[in-house]
């Protein structure tokens, strides 16, 4: 009788011991799962060379993996620095609703007594008087907000997100959103850095502006655009009058002041949309998208009066001097769409510079049009 108590006992210990294993497996193959979503993360992210891709990844693949309803990025730019550095690039800003920029840390988050919060992980149900500023599209449940620091200095605040009520609380341990922390601002501080690499590449380092080499770039993205499109693209080719003289006369430092001045000149004068760039030496191009001849006659003319009227002060001299520009405009209206896309970026090139050796040898300080040049029936286009 004992034997089969006994049995029976060890029995359903042995089902008791075999439910609690199989328990086991489940969470262990459950969490190697999970480990390798997180890794996966890990590695996309890490990947990421350009800042496109980082806050697409942050964005759009952290939410699923995480189980997250939202996912925001406050990034530190006293300066407007690296917003200028993305604008010069071209990456629309506006596509990413849940990118945020701060003048300082500082700036990020405030109490309803207009105190920084201290901590360097905030753990929290979610309250639109302390964390709307870094939540502007979604108000989430419960959030996490945690420094992104590099060099001991913040760079920026991680948010995230969740509809569930316990999901971030006091009982959480941070580590592992501590870890992600270090991960993101590390591969932020790359991406930030490839860009600046990047601007540098294609930025004139004299006048600030683009150089010749991604005007080469724009203008084959322009002419695909306005071939896609079939829309007018107009060029200006720019070029200081009497350039040599200043050098001559005052020294290259007056001439690199003057070349500063007029770049800032033209640059005022155009959109966004605008692409302004050193050709070289004394010589600017100036591509406008979906700009038929006529406006772009207008354009050259605004800029061709703003660059006339402009006073170049220069400093160690202590004299004031004016200069002047010659402007040749050329059109594609549109581009032939069966048309190779470099041979129509070299002819626009050419018939700008041929409007421009008639306005210089008309007498300077004029704008004169491709068409003014050649019969209609000789356009391209």
């Amino acid at each position: 009788m004992t034997s089969a108590v006994d049995t029976d006992k060890l029995l359903a210990e042995n089902k008791q011991l075999h439910i609690q294993l199989q328990d086991l497996l489940h969470h262990a193959r459950s969490n190697q799962q999970i480990f390798q979503r997180h890794l996966a993360f890990d590695l996309r992210l890490i990947s990421s060379y350009d800042f496109k891709e980082f806050i697409e990844t942050l964005s759009h693949v952290m939410p699923d993996t995480f189980t997250l309803q939202t996912v925001t990025l406050a990034l530190v730019d006293e300066g407007y620095h690296i917003r200028r550095i993305l604008a010069d690039l071209e990456i629309d800003l506006e596509a990413f609703p849940n990118l945020i920029f701060l003048e300082s840390h500082t700036e990020a988050m405030f109490d309803a007594h207009h105190q920084t919060l201290p901590c360097d992980t905030i753990l929290d149900t979610f309250n639109p008087a302390i964390h709307k500023k870094l939540f502007p599209t979604y108000n989430p449940t419960s959030i996490a907000i945690v420094q992104l620091k590099r060099q001991q200095k913040i760079i920026g605040y991680l948010g995230m997100g969740s509809d569930q009520l316990d999901r971030f609380g006091p009982h959480l341990a941070t580590d592992f959103i501590e870890r992600m922390a270090s991960v993101t601002a590390i591969c932020l501080e790359n991406v930030i850095n490839n860009e600046r690499l990047k601007h540098l590449g294609l930025t004139d380092s004299l006048t600030g502006i683009h150089n010749r080499r991604y005007i080469d770039q724009r203008l084959n993205e322009e002419i695909a655009r306005s071939q896609r499109e079939h829309s007018a693209l107009s060029c200006l080719y720019i070029d200081i009058d009497y350039f040599k003289n200043v050098n001559d006369q005052f020294g290259h430092q007056s001439g690199d002041i003057v070349l500063r001045v007029i770049s800032a000149c033209i640059k005022k004068e155009l959109r966004l949309s605008d692409a302004l760039g050193r050709f070289g030496g004394e010589e600017f191009i100036v591509l406008l998208s979906n700009t038929t001849l006529d406006v772009a006659i207008l354009i050259g003319e605004r800029i061709r009066t703003s660059i006339s009227e402009q006073q170049v002060r220069l400093v160690k001299k202590k004299k004031v001097i004016s200069v002047t520009a010659s402007i040749g405009v050329a059109c594609l209206i549109p581009p032939e769409q069966n048309f190779p896309v470099d041979e129509l970026a070299q002819q626009l090139i050419t018939q700008a510079d041929q409007a421009l050796y008639r306005a210089k040898s008309s007498g300077r300080n004029s704008v004169v049009s491709f068409d003014e040049v050649i019969q209609p029936q000789q356009k391209l286009g």
